[in-house]
C-alpha cells in the first residue's frame, strides 16, 4: 500500500512541477527526470488531491460492504429501507469533508 501511495505522490508531484517555483527546485533547474517523493508534499494542491482521492477510495471500500448488507436486509424486511439508505450514505460524508480541504487550500 505504501508503494501505491508513493507512486501516486510521484505522479502528483511530476504533473504539478514538484513544488518548484518558476522551473527551479532549490536553485537548480529541473531536468527531464520526474521528482522523487521524499516523504513530504510541498505542493498544497497535490496534497489536497491525494487527500480527496484516498478518502474516496476509503468511502468506496466501506460502501461495498454496507451496500450488500443493506440490500440483503431489505430483501428480508422492507421496513429496513430507510436504515439501509442512511447507512449507505454515511461513508460519503468522509469525501465531503475531504472536499472541504480542497476549498481551504
Amino acid at each position: 500500500m505504501i508503494e501505491i501511495i508513493n507512486e501516486l505522490a510521484n505522479v502528483a508531484l511530476a504533473t504539478t512541477g514538484g513544488g518548484a517555483v518558476n522551473g527551479t527546485a532549490n536553485g537548480t533547474a529541473t531536468g527531464g527526470a520526474a521528482p522523487v517523493f521524499n516523504g513530504t508534499l510541498t505542493n498544497p494542491n497535490a496534497a489536497a488531491a491525494l487527500a480527496v482521492g484516498l478518502a474516496a477510495l476509503g468511502a468506496g471500500y466501506a460502501e461495498r460492504g454496507i451496500g450488500s448488507a443493506a440490500v440483503g436486509a431489505m430483501a428480508e424486511d422492507d421496513d429496513l429501507f430507510v436504515n439501509g439508505l442512511i447507512l449507505t450514505v454515511l461513508p460519503e460524508t468522509i469525501v465531503i469533508l475531504a472536499l472541504v480541504v480542497v476549498f481551504i487550500v
